[in-house]
C-alpha cells in the first residue's frame, strides 16, 4: 500500500517512504514524478542528519537498515495519525461551513422548523441551509434522486430506499387561550365541542376529514361560529377569543412554545394522530452540515408533548 505523507511538512520523509516502499530510487522516481538525483540528495542529507545510514546500498537495490526500519515505522504511525487529524480539521469546517437541502411540507414552514433553523443561523452562520417547500408525493423522489439530504415527511408510505431517522406522532387537540378552561386538561374529550363556540377546519384542509369522523363516532355535531381553509386564520380567531379552535399540536406549535396559545390533546382511542417522519435516502452519504442539522431536528422528535 503506497504511504503518503503531506510534501508541505516533509520532502524528506515522503522521499525515504517511496524509497523503502519499492527498495529503488529509480521506482520512487518513476512513482513521484521526481528526478532520481533530488530523490538520492535528499536522502543523502537525511542520513547526514540523523547521522546514521537507513538503507544498504546492494546491486540489486536499497535495503532499509535497522535505523532506516524505525524511521519507516515511526513515518507510519505519523502518517496515521496525520490522516486522523486531517479528519478532524475537515469536521471542524463542516460545522462552520457547508450547505444542506432540506424538504418540508407546508405545514412545517411555521413552528419549530424556522425555530431550529433560526438557532442554527446565530450557532453556525456558514452553514446555508436551501429549504423545498414539496407535497408528500414530491418528497420521496427527491430524496432518491439526490435532490435533498433529508426530509420531514407526513403519515410516510412503504419506501424501500428510504430510511426512517425519527418519527414522533402528532396528536390532534384542542387550540385555547392559556387561560381558557381547557387549557388546565391534560386530554379533552371531544365532547368539549358542545360546551364552548368552536372555530373549525374546511376544505381543502386535511384536519375536516378527522372531524368528520369524530362526530360520527360520538355522534356529537359541531356548530362552529367560524370555519376557515387556512391555519394561521384558525388560529388568529382563537387568539381574539372568537371560539376554540381544533388543529394539530404542529400546526400551534410556535404559539404554544411562547405561551400565546395552549394546547390540549382529544381523548378519544379511535383518533389516529398524524405521523412525521425524518428520512434520508439509504444510499446518501450525509454532509456534515446536513448530519449538524438532523441532530438539532431530532431534538424535536423526542421532546415530550
Amino acid at each position: 500500500m503506497r504511504a503518503v505523507v503531506m510534501p508541505v511538512f516533509s520532502r524528506f520523509l515522503r522521499y525515504f517512504m517511496a524509497v523503502a516502499q519499492h527498495g529503488s530510487i529509480r521506482k520512487a522516481s518513476d512513482e513521484l514524478h521526481i528526478a532520481a538525483s533530488a530523490i538520492d540528495r535528499q536522502i543523502l542529507q537525511g542520513e547526514k542528519q540523523l547521522g546514521t545510514l537507513l538503507f544498504e546500498r546492494l546491486p540489486s537495490g536499497l535495503r532499509l537498515t535497522t535505523a532506516g526500519e524505525l524511521l519507516l515505522t515511526t513515518c507510519r504511525r505519523w502518517t496515521r495519525d496525520f490522516s486522523a487529524l486531517t479528519t478532524q480539521i475537515d469536521n471542524l469546517k463542516g460545522l462552520r461551513q457547508g450547505s444542506a437541502d432540506i424538504v418540508i411540507p407546508d405545514a412545517l414552514t411555521k413552528g419549530f422548523i424556522p425555530s431550529v433553523l433560526g438557532k442554527l443561523r446565530d450557532s453556525h452562520p456558514g452553514i446555508t441551509v436551501n429549504i423545498h417547500v414539496r407535497t408528500s408525493k414530491d418528497m420521496g423522489e427527491m430524496l432518491i434522486n439526490g435532490d435533498a439530504d433529508f426530509a420531514l415527511m407526513f403519515n410516510l408510505g412503504h419506501m424501500r430506499e428510504l430510511f426512517v431517522r425519527a418519527y414522533k406522532e402528532i396528536p390532534l387537540g384542542f387550540i385555547t387561550l392559556p387561560d381558557h378552561p381547557v387549557a388546565g386538561l391534560q386530554e379533552a374529550h371531544f365532547s368539549i365541542c358542545s360546551e364552548y363556540p368552536m372555530v373549525v377546519p374546511a376544505p381543502p384542509l386535511a384536519l375536516w376529514r378527522p372531524l368528520e369522523l369524530l362526530e360520527a363516532e360520538t355522534g356529537i355535531k359541531i356548530h362552529p361560529v367560524a370555519r376557515a381553509d387556512d391555519i394561521q386564520m384558525i388560529k388568529s380567531l382563537v387568539s381574539e377569543g372568537a371560539g376554540v379552535g381544533i388543529l394539530s399540536y404542529l400546526d400551534a406549535y410556535d404559539e404554544v412554545q411562547k405561551k400565546q396559545l395552549a394546547f390540549t390533546p382529544i381523548q378519544n382511542k379511535k383518533l389516529s394522530p398524524v405521523t412525521l417522519a425524518l428520512c434520508v435516502d439509504r444510499s446518501r452519504q450525509l454532509s456534515m452540515a446536513a448530519r449538524l442539522i438532523i441532530s438539532e431536528i431530532e431534538q424535536f422528535f423526542v421532546e415530550k408533548l
